[in-house]
């Protein structure tokens, strides 16, 4: 599938030049304008030339570095053979039949969870009902820090925060140990919240995920090239901003969380058939950028179920073929609003299936084994030949929680549906043993930031 996303390029470098873009913070529309951007009609609002843009998006790495505690982990390329994946945000969780708001208990364990999942390279933070708004990315940053050596993925606060998590960063390691991001709040409109984060936490070396997040028929054009231009001009706006800030700062082109409204339902959809296109379209501009590209797998489903099985298998599977460079998605329900432990490890296991499918099938003079097939002649056995041995734990997907085995073995077993057995699964893998890598002081400068501020917060 191939879109023609030069054109999408330049309908979005149009609308950057003409109406521009509101940037809800006077200090940094004065740092444009010095740097070449022009005024536009209204306040704020930014007109950006196409040489400017075209300038700053050379400037982003082809290549980003999302380090886990150890200063390793994959690196994301626009081409991305393979990509990172991460968990969620979310407001709620659902386990074991029942929804509840998340605090801040559930975190260490989810951390915990995703630790052990193999698919799963970052781990995102969430809103927290029992921590104050502004204060939730400082202690979930230090909370997941405390459970896992995976990426951090924190869920931007307030400013004051960005603040300490840049000292933060300097208690475990100058190196992108974890990362932020932010979401045009358009139709081709940045909020002061949005662009306060950018500037303070610039010069830090943290990577930044910039969003453009429309909505067809609400916030963008109802036709998905017309939302999608605009997106992508909300996108570029950030990326000019953050370039100018700290030239070279890694910066994600995430458009794939781009969606549509059910006009039936006044729902958004996240798990549509619009939503693989969008991430597609995401994939191939970021390669025409030559920056890496974002997206999710989300679902509307309530619960781990057929519906959450259907949309997300389907975007496991497109977001693969389309080589998106960052995908969130592992344990999300509702559109994101909810996470779902069980939903975690089936995830974790449609990857793994979709991996191996995207494999392919390697043909080669091991692979044909025609003298072993001459070997073993005709009506003979393969069970027992050591090219069996040698080749099928690569060869064969080997799932952890589908089931494969005889009606009697299920029925031994309770009957399980694959949600059951996946809610087992977690409640284990949460109640293993925590691993952080962090020594006692550097938990104790993280526990004491963290505490300060949420003590400030609330006074």
């Amino acid at each position: 599938m191939r879109i023609d996303v030069e054109r999408i390029f330049n309908a979005a470098l149009d609308l950057l030049e003409d109406p521009g873009v509101r940037m809800e913070h006077d200090q940094l529309c004065d740092l444009l304008l010095s740097n070449g951007a022009m005024m536009g009609n209204g306040p704020n609002v930014i007109k950006f030339p196409r040489q400017l843009v075209k300038e700053k998006i050379a400037l982003c790495p082809s290549t980003v570095h999302f380090a886990d505690r150890f200063n390793k982990g994959k690196p994301v390329t626009p081409e991305a053979m393979e990509p990172v994946i991460w968990s969620v945000p979310g407001l709620n969780i659902y386990e074991h039949g029942k929804i509840r708001p998340l605090v801040s208990s559930d975190l260490p364990r989810w951390a915990r969870l995703l630790h052990r999942l193999e698919n799963v390279d970052g781990i995102f933070s969430y809103a927290m009902e029992d921590v104050p708004a502004k204060a939730s990315d400082v202690v979930g940053l230090n909370l997941i820090a405390q459970n896992s050596t995976k990426h951090i993925r924190v869920l931007c606060s307030s400013p004051e925060s960005a603040d300490v998590m840049v000292r933060m960063k300097r208690v475990v390691g100058d190196y992108p140990w974890f990362s932020i991001g932010f979401t045009a709040h358009g139709p081709l409109r940045w909020t002061r919240l949005a662009l306060d984060i950018f500037r303070r936490t610039a010069g830090s070396n943290i990577p930044i995920t910039i969003n453009g997040e429309p909505m067809a028929g609400v916030s963008g054009p109802v036709t998905l090239a017309g939302s999608s231009a605009v997106g992508t001009a909300e996108i570029l706006a950030g990326v000019v901003l953050n370039q100018i800030l700290e030239p070279g700062r890694p910066c994600i082109f995430n458009l794939g969380l781009a969606h549509v409204l059910d006009m039936r339902y006044a729902t958004a959809v996240t798990g549509g058939p619009e939503n693989a296109l969008y991430a597609a379209a995401a994939a191939q501009l970021g390669r025409y950028l030559s920056i890496p590209s974002g997206s999710w797998v989300s679902t509307e489903s309530m619960m781990p179920d057929s519906q959450a099985s259907l949309e997300k298998m389907f975007g496991y599977a497109t977001h693969l073929q389309q080589h998106s460079s960052l995908i969130w998605s592992v344990g999300q329900l509702e559109s994101e609003m909810t996470v779902s432990p069980a939903q975690a490890v089936l995830d974790d296991e449609m990857i793994t299936y979709a991996k191996r499918y995207m494999r392919s099938m390697e043909v080669n003079d091991e692979s044909l084994a025609v003298d072993v097939i001459r070997e073993v002649g005709i009506a003979g056995s393969f069970l027992e030949h050591d090219h069996t041995l040698d080749h099928y734990r690569s060869e064969f997907f080997e799932p952890k929680v589908l089931f494969r085995k005889r009606r009697m073995d299920w029925e031994e077993a309770g009957s399980p549906s694959a949600a059951e057995t996946a809610e087992r699964m977690a409640d284990k893998l949460a109640d293993e043993p925590a691993v952080h890598g962090l020594t006692e002081e550097q938990i104790k400068e993280l526990d004491t930031l963290t505490d300060n501020f949420v003590k400030g917060v609330k006074d």
